[in-house]
Order: structure tokens, then C-alpha cells, then sequence
């Protein structure tokens, strides 16, 4: 099972649409950023959905401070392409922040290439 925290000031959004996503293997839980960091330290969660309006600051202010640059990626406002995420994945990303306004087209990309990285 892999566990993804959303957060942010569209964590639910997030969540609501990983889960309609319907990816086997997907546990998703809506969380603070502090709380998220802490779980994600504590090996108790393996990935980060964080939101803000312009997705490089809010959304991952907290996350940067507590676990550091080396697996934190901020997309901003651009939408990623599943390759890009999963070479994100391979260098050890687990922390991902976006624009909120992106949040539908997104969220399947950064899903999709998790589901195929874990499998």
C-alpha cells in the first residue's frame, strides 16, 4: 500500500481526486503540512501532495524546512509530464507541490507515475 498525504489549500481537492482516480494500491489521507512532514520523517507515509495558489512556496514551506531540498519538487504552475515525474521519482522525490489551479490535470499525472514506480 502506498500512503499520499495531500495538503495545502486544496488538500481536499487533491484527495477527492486521487480517489476517483481508482488506482489499486492507493491509501490517501488529507493532512496539515506539519503533520505530513513528520508522518513522511517517521517513515508513516511515502509521498506529498501539497497545494498553494502559485505551488512554489505555501505548498511546501514546511515540508523544504523539515526534510530538505533533495526530495522536495515544486511544479508551479506547469503541469509535468508522467516522465518527468517518474525521473523525479528515481532520484528520490517524494514531496510535490503544485498550483492549486492545476490540481485536475496534475494530480493524474504525479498518481499514475507513483502507481507505476511502487509497483
Amino acid at each position: 500500500m502506498t500512503r499520499i498525504l495531500t495538503g495545502g489549500i486544496g488538500k481536499a481537492q487533491v484527495a477527492e481526486e486521487l480517489g476517483g482516480l481508482g488506482i489499486d494500491g492507493l491509501e490517501v489521507a488529507v493532512s496539515s503540512d506539519m503533520e505530513a512532514a513528520m508522518r513522511l520523517r517517521a517513515g508513516q507515509a511515502d509521498y506529498y501532495l501539497g497545494t498553494c495558489h502559485t505551488g512554489a512556496g505555501a505548498s511546501l514551506g514546511v515540508l523544504l524546512g523539515v526534510l530538505g531540498s533533495g526530495v522536495c519538487h515544486t511544479f508551479g504552475r506547469s503541469v509535468p509530464s508522467e516522465a518527468e515525474v517518474t525521473e523525479l521519482l528515481e532520484s528520490g522525490r517524494k514531496v510535490f507541490g503544485f498550483g492549486v489551479d492545476q490540481i485536475t490535470d496534475t494530480t493524474p499525472v504525479i498518481a499514475r507515475a507513483i502507481a507505476a514506480h511502487t509497483r
